[in-house]
């Protein structure tokens, strides 16, 4: 509708009256401007400088009304010279539900010879068509400052960074800045790089690999799919190959590039080598059909799968064929890996990471590289599927899992993944349709396994949710120990009354010997208003042992999940049950623990480290309550060797089959050894961030502060470390060797870092 002003009107009309009402209104230019802005749609996905000083410039672009115009200008309006090339991006297509005739040949890639004979500090990307035109501004100068140290200094010292900088000053000093300047530099080597190095293999190491006869010699076929690789990555690629210690591989490359670039430097380089093999495709299939491509001419027992411009160790198949010697030929195999900086000169970040774990992989894929699978599991998974790209080996590793347990991890870092360059156009946006991929991916997961559950995607990219539906609605019985201070008592239990969104549930209170009449005073108020099934009180009148007022109250007890509760907390969560419910329900799951935090909101427990202090401590205890953690060690569901008892729900028919807590420890390790009990019996322990309470701990025992308490908790010490001791000696499957166990911050194990 018109009005007098000649604005375009929407209206929406009530059921119960006759008068329009407005919702909005838009001038007939404004509505104009905002059809003609929906014809175009474009993202930069990779913009960068090469080590040979090439400027590359990589994404997608669709105009509503046919081919739009792609251009590049400097800052004086100039169109800069270059390749433009236009390809098939179906990733794109699929993201943008894309008709088929404007899904081919949406994906574009530009290239300038000399990034540095472009003398303006920015450049323009400019895309029209006849009836709209939309510009996006690169950061060249960023991009060349980024090259050289003195510019990475410049960018450290700019603006932007002074709080950080005026941060780091007040930390560490003036030596720790200038050190922090190098660092930023690439001067000398970071932290890590000094771990890197000492725990590398050197040249005499490498040599008695190379002279290494295994009893098993199987092969291996490094999978790549190839696609416009610049030729100083792609060489750098096929040289880490090269350079292997152990001689049984085959190199299997398909190469769906634009042009013959990519195969005739193959052919030049590494034409009489025989152990590399490819074939240039037709068309670019895209990164499943590509890969499934290389795989087809592969011959090998195992399929290793890299990227066309990272790295392996020299030292990464001899690691593979070790473990096929040592485990007697595993289903997958999967190691750690790192980040080398774009011109590979630099390692940074590592990725540590636990043994097969699959609540977390259902997060994300923290497995990635290296990977291998035998042959014959993906001829059997049917390889790649190229729905999924940008996910496709999430995807492809959630199908092997399904099929064996037999996966076996290697923590050494056999892997380097090369970083793009930083640039503002580069963001999480760009990798959406993976991110939506990999949702799909794990939701098809539980659809396979005929689990009822629904997938959403978080806030951090590439992190996943997954809400499981409960099966019925099984009683759950709280158990709570107290003795005295009722203020705390109150505060607990009237959380779990007000606080909780599932109601099936009784709380036994286990009072243990309490004298407080204010508490008396309370329970009577309690029996008053609430039903017996949904409130009893036991009495106790024995000497303080957690593992027998424990067991005492499990006997008692009508749920068919047992959740044990330190009197001292307080529900934050109002689902909290439910999170740990939807786990525990599961096969073979026989204990959930929650998420704690102290009052001011740091971590008082994320998961229980074995070895870590000595016999067990918390991960990232006093740690920021918002932080995400170590490779999302904080937000992640995730299976652990123990959770503690402060807050953890167990099944009850796996709780009687371990024998309760051990009552020989009164107070110590009880929760930790009941979890290694159910451990031992198959049972898995798992930790989810999404329940979450308050924990004001050891408010009613206190601290270890007498000659008594300590000579308890030193014999307590010793009978764990005389039941638990080859567990202790081999170390936690669910925290990287490589990680420190002197504290809980996931430092690397022996850096300076750990020792500060």
């Amino acid at each position: 509708m018109a009005s007098e002003k000649g604005e375009i009107q929407v209206y929406v009309k009530a059921s119960d009256s006759s008068d329009p009402v407005c919702v909005f209104s838009l001038s007939k230019k404004k509505l104009r401007d905002l059809l003609v802005s929906q014809l175009l749609s474009w993202h930069l996905d990779r913009i960068g400088i090469q080590p040979d000083g090439k400027l590359i410039v990589q994404g997608w672009a669709v105009c509503q009304r046919g081919k739009g115009k792609l251009r590049f200008l400097d800052g004086r309006g100039k169109e800069v010279e270059g390749k433009l090339t236009w390809v098939e991006r179906k990733d794109a297509a699929l993201a943008l539900h894309l008709p088929p005739a404007l899904s081919s040949r949406i994906g574009f890639s530009f290239e300038a010879d000399q990034a540095d004979r472009i003398r303006s500090p920015k450049l323009y990307a400019e895309y029209s068509c006849e009836y709209a035109k939309d510009v996006c501004e690169i950061g060249l100068k960023r991009m060349k400052m980024e090259r050289t140290p003195s510019g990475r200094i410049r960018l450290a010292l700019a603006v932007p960074n002074t709080r950080k900088n005026l941060h780091i000053l007040r930390e560490d000093g003036l030596s720790g800045f200038y050190r922090y300047l190098q660092e930023q530099a690439g001067v000398e080597a970071s932290d890590y790089e000094q771990w890197l190095k000492r725990n590398s293999p050197g040249r005499g190491k490498l040599a008695r690999q190379r002279r290494t006869a295994f009893e098993k010699m199987p092969l291996f076929s490094v999978v790549v799919p190839l696609y416009n690789t610049p030729a100083p990555l792609l060489k750098a690629l096929v040289d880490s190959v090269l350079a292997q210690t152990y001689s049984r591989w085959e190199l299997c490359l398909a190469d769906g590039s634009e042009d013959r670039q990519v195969s005739d430097f193959l052919r030049r380089h590494y034409g009489r080598e025989k152990r590399i093999v490819w074939r240039r495709l037709d068309k670019n299939e895209g990164i499943s059909g590509n890969t499934n491509a290389a795989a087809n001419l592969a011959h090998g027992d195992y399929l290793v799968f890299a990227d066309h411009d990272d790295l392996l160790s020299p030292d990464a198949l001899y690691e593979m064929a070790e473990a096929v010697n040592k485990q007697r030929f595993p289903d997958v195999i999967y190691s750690d890996e790192d980040k080398v900086s774009f011109d590979g000169k630099h390692f940074l970040e590592p990725h540590f990471k636990p043994d097969m774990n699959l609540f977390r992989l259902r997060e994300n894929n923290y497995i990635c590289h290296l990977f291998a699978v035998k042959k014959n599991l993906w001829e059997e998974t049917g390889g790649l599927r190229s729905g999924f790209d940008g996910a496709q080996d999430y995807d492809l590793i959630l199908r092997c899992v399904e099929k064996t347990r037999n996966v076996y991890h290697i923590p050494k870092v056999l892997y380097h993944w090369r970083m793009l360059p930083n640039s503002t156009a580069q963001d999480p946006e760009s990798k959406k349709y993976a991110y939506e991929a990999g949702r799909q991916a794990l939701q098809e997961h539980y659809q396979r396994l005929g689990m009822k559950a629904e997938v959403i995607q978080t806030p951090n990219p590439g992190w996943y949710r997954s809400r499981i539906q409960i099966e019925g609605t099984p009683l759950v019985s709280i158990i709570i120990p107290t003795k005295d201070h009722a203020r705390d008592r109150q505060t607990c239990v009237e959380s779990v009354f007000s606080g909780s969104t599932y109601s099936d549930y009784e709380i036994l209170i286990v009072d243990n010997a309490s004298t407080q009449e204010e508490l008396f005073a309370l329970y009577d108020r309690w029996k008053k208003d609430l039903p017996e099934e949904k409130l009893r009180v036991l009495k106790y009148d024995q000497p303080f042992n957690f593992s027998r007022i424990n067991n005492f109250a499990a006997s008692h007890a009508n749920g068919e999940y047992l959740l044990f509760l330190n009197n001292d907390v307080e529900v934050i969560s109002g689902a909290w049950i439910e999170e740990m419910l939807m786990i525990c329900q599961q096969e073979p799951v026989a204990a959930v623990g929650a998420k704690l935090y102290y009052p001011d909101h740091t971590i008082q427990h994320a998961g229980v480290i074995l070895g870590m202090g000595g016999i067990a401590g918390h991960l990232y205890c006093t740690g920021s309550g918002e932080a995400t953690g170590y490779m999302g060690k904080l937000i992640s569901v995730q299976e652990l060797s123990a959770v503690t008892a402060a807050c953890m729900l167990v099944k009850r028919s796996r709780f009687d089959a371990a024998g309760g807590y051990d009552e020989s420890l009164a107070v110590a390790f009880n929760d930790v050894d009941l979890c290694m009990e159910l451990r031992k019996r198959g049972g898995k322990v798992v930790f989810t961030p999404y329940a979450e309470l308050t924990h004001y701990e050891s408010r009613s025992r206190g601290p270890e502060d007498t000659p008594e308490k300590q000579k308890r908790f030193l014999a307590e010490s010793r009978r764990f470390r005389e039941k638990w001791g080859k567990e202790l000696e081999k170390g936690d499957p669910f925290f990287s060797p490589n990680l420190s166990l002197e504290h809980g911050y996931c430092a690397p194990r022996g850096s300076s870092v750990e020792l500060k």
